[in-house]
């Protein structure tokens, strides 16, 4: 039977309406995405971790969305926090947990996804406070607790901001997530699953390192992420999690962490907003022995800030993999600076350009706005970029000679064939020397795609 124009014009439209999401609501990963997700590890001893179905989002009808990690011992903790001025109830009462304890004696994590917990009001306070009470209760007895003790647990959330969570559901399954914990690859795995919201894949990493004064012990260093979208820290929505068996006071570990995300988690873009969630915090539980690092400037502690600052920055790199309807990886070099600083602010300018992003989707070797986000990037000192002096490249990943697109100033005869060939590979590097200084600093982010926006759009439904 014919269509007549009307009935056409519906089908027409419910076709308009599908929609293509970066994460399949079946919950199976991408098959270019599983080249990043570990099938074994090496995990840190005296570490128990396990990933629960709780269904804080109704269409979450079996995927795990409460992540529990925890020490058998007491641990030492640290955090970095968001720096928006609207931020959510769990990073206040995180941060509060770490000051009371001064940052001693932590024994777990808690996170939520589906729900952050976000302008919530004193509700919302009240139910990150249920939260990390709750699992307190697993790990001591009601009489063991002093009436004033403070919560040895960090709590963090992520997911729709401006919804309360459904804490009774939240609240009833976590002796369940508790009884199952467990310390094998696979309960690692399902842990980093628990947390991701618009994630098409959990990442987690994990490995093994030796400290110079004790080269015998083997330690080890675990963590997760999650994040998508909505980044652009200091910090963005995205959480992390490491843990270590080193063993570190939480002074040093503090230092450590804020020099390892400020060149990792804090140095990503997707897509320039920054949550009021993101969290990355750490616990170092010392199971594995040695003498405890006391200080940065120890050769043990300058080396396990190389240790941890690598770490940080290859977990980080797995959320601008998985950025939202991302097709490119960039990383953005700046160097040739007149201080660290002024090549860091260049550089996430840079990653934070719209029409950077959609040139490079577009496999567009437009070097103009790459040299225009340079220009406007507030508050460099006068000396850092003299036009004069500044070159942009195209680095290939394959080795290859780098494509020179302008050399002191001066535009180079760009091989628009070459230059399209390699924005075809799904990394690249821009290389920005500013001939000013010594200093460099590095960025990664991805390209914006017509996929972000239909995520983006539908977020909530």
């Amino acid at each position: 039977m014919a269509l007549n124009s009307r009935t056409l014009c519906r089908h027409v439209k419910k076709v308009r309406q599908i929609r293509y999401y970066s994460a399949p609501i079946d919950g199976v990963i991408p098959n270019a995405k599983r080249k990043y997700v570990p099938t074994s590890g090496t995990y840190p001893k005296g570490f128990l971790v396990s990933g629960t179905h709780v269904g804080v989002k109704a269409s979450n009808t079996r995927f795990p969305d409460l992540a529990l990690i925890a020490s058998k011992i007491p641990c030492s903790g640290a955090a970095v926090f968001t720096k928006n001025k609207f931020q959510a109830a769990p990073v206040t009462i995180s941060r509060q947990t770490l000051e009371k304890r001064n940052g001693r004696d932590i024994r777990a994590l808690v996170i939520n996804s589906g729900c952050a917990n976000a302008v919530t009001g004193k509700g919302g306070l009240e139910d990150a406070e249920s939260m990390a009470k709750a699992v307190d209760t697993c790990f001591t007895t009601p009489d063991s607790m002093a009436p004033n003790t403070s919560s040895s647990t960090i709590v963090m959330s992520t997911g729709v901001i401006g919804q309360r969570l459904p804490i009774s559901k939240i609240l009833s399954k976590v002796p369940l997530a508790h009884s199952t914990l467990a310390s094998s690859h696979s309960a690692w795995l399902t842990t980093a699953r628990a947390i991701c919201t618009t994630d098409t894949f959990p990442k987690l990493l994990s490995r093994t390192f030796t400290l110079p004064s004790n080269p015998s012990t083997i330690y080890s260093l675990a963590g997760m992420t999650k994040g998508a979208g909505m980044i652009h820290p200091n910090m963005a929505t995205l959480l992390g999690i490491l843990c270590t068996d080193a063993p570190v006071p939480p002074s040093t570990l503090q230092l450590l962490l804020t020099h390892a995300v400020d060149r990792s988690f804090n140095s990503i873009s997707i897509d320039g907003d920054m949550s009021t969630n993101d969290t990355v915090a750490i616990l170092a539980n010392g199971a594995a022995g040695g003498s405890p690092i006391t200080s940065l400037n120890s050769e043990d502690g300058q080396y396990m800030q190389g240790v941890l600052t690598k770490f940080t920055q290859d977990l980080a790199q797995l959320v601008v993999r998985d950025g939202e309807g991302a097709t490119k990886f960039v990383h953005i070099r700046v160097v040739n600076s007149a201080s660290f600083a002024d090549a860091k602010a260049i550089a996430s300018s840079i990653a934070r350009s719209p029409l950077v992003k959609t040139a490079l989707y577009g496999k567009d070797a437009n070097w103009g706005r790459i040299l225009c986000a340079v220009g406007y990037t507030p508050g460099t000192s006068p000396e850092t970029i003299i036009p004069a002096k500044t070159s942009v490249s195209f680095v290939p990943v394959d080795g290859s000679a780098e494509l020179k697109l302008l050399v002191n100033g001066e535009p180079e005869a760009v091989d628009e064939e070459r230059a399209a060939k390699i924005l075809e590979s799904e990394d690249l590097e821009i290389r920005v020397d500013l001939g000013s200084g010594k200093e460099e600093a590095s960025y990664w982010f991805c390209d914006f795609s017509h996929e972000y926006i239909t995520i983006n759009g539908d977020y909530r439904t």
